[in-house]
């Protein structure tokens, strides 16, 4: 362990690269730099179907023409409940995104900005923030003004623009694998970086958490996104980490867990679930059957566990 004023690191010795567990309420953490000479990467021209706006494009379109999942286009009939129930991002996420990046960061494009949680984090720090997102309703509402937005999927994104950090929060899982990183690497300045952050809530009380599994069963098995590349939950390095250590097209790759816990109603708990694309997907009746079985659950107020899981790398360098 190492402390750095009041900040506790802890290192989790994983192999290929350093993985810290972080205290949110803490400052920021210092990770490792180097001074490389940057190459740019094209934009390949793979997956570039529907780049043009095309008229009548409705979302089974984009999830025939994108591979898209029906779960990734789930959330803008639950836009107000989203942006109410969902947990923002805490300062410290953007401190540790700008200490890695070692330098200012004037720009950012963020991928599937949904209502704009992690868009204010970097926006109202004075980071000129370009929020995607391919569902209208999730963008438009409330995403803040200011911030310049384009409706659109990752897939679907223009070449030519740079910039000094790329991120998705909690939405990195719903773009299409192929070509990913290089793509992702084409979007980036020389030396810019890339993040993506998010975690599942889940209740820290393990009766409890039995209980509302238990509540849930009839209905879903799971209501867990899995990992894209079937990492297994307890790996040192979770995706998607250990697929960017594998990648050509970035270097650096840490992992940080910034650890979180927040005290919310019965009421909030259950319309967080609301949220969760698992849910969405059931049919209207069987949602409000669930939602009424995990209410009588939980006490009065429950406690949660919403760590944020951090991945950063930076463009790969010519050394």
């Amino acid at each position: 362990m190492r402390a750095l004023g009041t900040l506790a690191l802890v290192s989790l010795g994983a192999q290929n690269g350093p993985i810290w567990r972080y205290r949110a309420t803490l400052g920021p953490v210092l990770m490792p730099m180097s001074d490389h000479r940057c190459l740019r990467v094209p934009l390949p021209m793979i997956g570039r179907l529907g780049r043009a706006k095309r008229p009548g494009l409705d979302c089974a379109d984009r999830v025939r023409m994108l591979g898209m999942s029906s779960r990734a286009l789930s959330f803008g009939v639950m836009a107000d409940a989203y942006e109410r129930f969902r947990p923002g991002y805490p300062v410290e996420l953007f401190d540790m995104v700008m200490t890695y990046a070692g330098r200012p960061v004037r720009t950012a494009l963020e991928i599937g900005a949904g209502t704009g949680k992690a868009t204010r984090l970097f926006a109202q720090r004075g980071v000129t923030v370009t929020a995607t997102e391919p569902d209208g309703a999730m963008l438009h509402k409330h995403v803040p003004a200011n911030v310049k937005t384009v409706q659109a999927a990752f897939e679907d994104l223009r070449p030519g623009e740079s910039y000094g950090l790329v991120y998705a929060a909690a939405a990195l899982h719903w773009t299409n694998p192929e070509g990913r990183w290089s793509r992702m690497a084409a979007l980036l300045e020389p030396g810019g970086v890339f993040a993506s952050f998010g975690g599942p809530a889940q209740l820290v009380d393990p009766a409890v958490e039995k209980a509302v599994r238990a509540a849930r069963a009839p209905f879903l098995e799971s209501d867990e996104v899995p990992s894209p590349d079937g990492t297994p939950p307890g790996h040192d390095m979770q995706w998607p980490g250990a697929e960017l250590q594998r990648s050509e097209w970035f270097a650096d790759v840490q992992q940080v867990v910034i650890e979180r816990r927040l005290t919310m109603s019965a009421h909030d708990y259950v319309g967080h679930l609301s949220t969760i694309s698992a849910y969405l997907e059931l049919p209207t009746s069987e949602q409000e059957q669930v939602y009424s079985q995990i209410m009588q659950v939980p006490p009065e107020t429950v406690e949660v566990a919403a760590d944020i899981t951090v991945h950063l790398a930076r463009g790969r360098c010519e050394q």
